[in-house]
């Protein structure tokens, strides 16, 4: 991470300050549901200009180029790459499609941001991080949900010390929502709730208390139309004197008050409890009484209000990469970070396979 650092600062003092001279040029991969949402973040950044789009149905990444005034349309990533010479190239199209575009813009020493995951395994993103880390290149994770204004607000409250120590918490995402509308291809995956929704959550648990020491997890499907598992239930060990409980589901069952998109939590302290409910009321209950903070995120003109807890943390996300970018730190959502998330949902999947408690190696991400 030090070469990558310093290649980034060498690159920045050849062509000045970035933020004084022109902004910075990001080219995306993918014009699909989360595309558009993805390109609308980046608009609300000042210093952005979006320069190019790609995908290979043309018509497509034509209307969501109309659509958010980006110049450039392409069918093939290479010739994009090519012949706009992005600063950043941000990847937001199909899991397959990760390796091989990332591949694409370290060979071309073009830093680049991926969507979640990586890959569909542990060992691919692990050869995906030591490719660009082998190059200098810059890499970071699309890892929005630790951005969510609600879990922000929890990280904030749980480091000023409000309930004390945590000891026990448990994270909830259950829905009964029917995601396949909008992403029918994830009706397929061979992989799906925990490589969708866990990796999030599992990525939440490390953003809010720490590197897990192991991981049991059980895992069900429900649908025999859906191929992956639809169900996971996941107890984290962390290595602080904690125990954190995931709750994931998307079983279409109904339910009376559907919290979707929300992440529900309830953190028990050795001075209190913090519950975070619907519409991001955070309730600190302490011996002094009950404090309710708000956590309501902030609401943009292209945001789907049913949506809006999760597509306003885009906006974050994308501010700290370029931050990351422009300075040469290591972006929060660094692949070699998301490398440790990939690793815990890897670990989940070999629990629930073989019905064991998995110790994770600090060293082995």
């Amino acid at each position: 991470m030090y070469f990558q650092a310093w290649h980034l600062c060498f690159r920045f003092a050849e062509e000045g300050p970035m933020t004084s001279l022109r902004p910075l040029r990001v080219a995306v991969a993918g014009a699909g549901f989360w595309a558009r949402f993805q390109t609308a973040a980046w608009r609300e950044l000042p210093e952005i200009e979006l320069v190019a789009i790609c995908d290979p149905d043309r018509q497509r990444a034509q209307q969501l180029a109309a659509h958010q005034q980006i110049g450039h349309v392409f069918t093939d990533p290479g010739e994009m790459l090519e012949a706009v010479r992005p600063d950043l190239f941000d990847i937001i199209s199909s899991v397959p499609s990760h390796a091989p575009l990332v591949k694409m813009a370290a060979d071309r020493q073009i830093p680049v941001a991926c969507q979640k995951p990586m890959t569909d395994s542990y060992a691919g993103c692990r050869e995906l991080v030591d490719y660009c880390d082998s190059r200098g290149v810059f890499f970071a994770v699309h890892e929005n949900w630790r951005w969510q204004r609600p879990l922000r607000l929890v990280r904030e409250l749980l480091q000023q010390g409000c309930i004390g120590h945590p000891f026990r918490a448990q994270i909830d995402f259950v829905s009964g929502f029917d995601v396949f509308a909008n992403q029918p291809a994830l009706q397929r995956a061979s992989r799906f709730v925990l490589a969708d929704i866990g990796c999030h959550l599992l990525d939440a648990a490390r953003s809010l208390f720490g590197e897990v020491r192991s991981v049991d997890c059980q895992t069900h499907r429900i649908d025999p139309e859906i191929v992956g598992e639809q169900v996971a239930t996941c107890l984290l060990r962390m290595e602080a004197p904690l125990t954190v409980t995931i709750h994931i589901a998307y079983a279409r069952a109904p339910m009376e008050d559907d919290p979707f998109p929300e992440t529900l939590m309830f953190v028990e302290g050795s001075a209190g409890t913090l519950s975070l409910r619907r519409g991001g009321e955070i309730r600190v209950t302490t011996a002094q009484g009950t404090m309710v903070h708000d956590g309501r995120p902030s609401l943009y003109p292209w945001i789907n209000p049913q949506y809006a807890v999760v597509q306003s943390s885009i906006v974050d996300c994308h501010a700290d990469i370029v931050d990351a970018l422009r300075t040469g730190r290591a972006a929060a959502t660094s692949a070699a970070d998301n490398l440790k998330t990939m690793r815990l949902m890897e670990a989940a999947y070999e629990s629930a396979a073989s019905d064991c408690v998995v110790p994770i190696d600090a060293g082995r991400a």
